[in-house]
């Protein structure tokens, strides 16, 4: 589930393998597709966050909901994705973004996903190149469905809040976290009893993941054997890279709350901790 740049240097033209760029920026809106024209991973699809991997907003249900099932593996299918592909997502600030097409592909079936280690800036700094033509595949017609194990609703982790059994992570930035600052959400500060692990501390310097070990001690320290472990961000996105780091430390079958923080604040009901 974590491919390193030599590894994917090699299958670049394995007609197994599918490669997505998933770069973004929450307040630049275009500038992810304006880096993919100017250069991307041979072979590479663009994967647009606010377009692809997410849904209709409803102004109750976050920033980024998730689209429907049918709809992800439309977009999957039309860029020549099988069932048994090999797909790799890829970005340049450490999976942030990447983390939520590998979640997503997990989420309707698809168990062969990885992310590239360091992203598109490793990728160039070991040397490889980059190119500017955009692929042309045959679309595919993929099945697959959701697994609602893999999710919670804002009711149910409501219910569970306060419970000894909960781990609630939220993976935004210490700052935002603590409510200090919000430059994207009406309220700032944090679900009650939630503990804040910035998905950056699970990165070296160069945006390559630390080593087994420490991402397990870390996340063992957080979740202290709870039996719900649940991730949550600002709006669905950042939480998907902690999950994909616990679950490359071994830890499975913990969930998302995909409404994160900008569902949970768009309901005055719902407590909050605020700076």
């Amino acid at each position: 589930m974590l491919s390193s740049s030599g590894t994917l240097n090699k299958n670049l033209n394995n007609p197994d393998w599918v490669v997505f760029d998933c770069r973004h920026d929450l307040i630049d809106l275009k500038k992810g597709e304006h880096q993919y024209r100017e250069g991307h991973i041979q072979g590479a699809h663009f994967a647009n966050l606010d377009i692809d991997l997410s849904g209709e907003k409803n102004g109750r249900n976050g920033r980024h909901p998730l689209p429907s099932p049918a709809a992800f593996l439309a977009f999957l299918g039309r860029h020549g994705v099988r069932a048994e592909s090999h797909i790799v997502a890829y970005d340049d600030v450490g999976g942030q973004f990447a983390a939520r097409l590998w979640w997503m592909c997990r989420w309707v079936g698809l168990k062969q996903v990885s992310l590239l280690d360091g992203g598109i800036t490793k990728w160039i700094a070991d040397g490889n190149p980059v190119s500017t033509a955009v692929p042309v595949t045959r679309t595919v017609v993929l099945e697959g469905d959701r697994n609602p194990q893999m999710l919670i609703t804002a009711d149910e982790l409501l219910a569970k809040l306060n419970t000894a059994s909960l781990a609630l992570i939220d993976a935004r930035a210490p700052e935002r976290f603590a409510g200090e600052i919000e430059p994207m959400d009406p309220i700032a500060g944090h679900i009650p009893s939630a503990k804040n692990h910035f998905y950056k501390n699970n990165l070296r310097a160069d945006l390559t993941f630390k080593p087994i070990d420490e991402l397990r001690a870390a996340f063992n320290a957080l979740t202290d054997g709870a039996d719900d472990v649940v991730h949550q961000c600002g709006s669905g996105v950042t939480a998907c890279a902690n999950v994909y780091a616990m679950a490359l430390a071994g830890f499975q079958n913990t969930k998302l709350y995909a409404g994160s923080w900008s569902e949970w604040v768009s309901d005055a009901s719902r407590p909050v901790v605020t700076k």
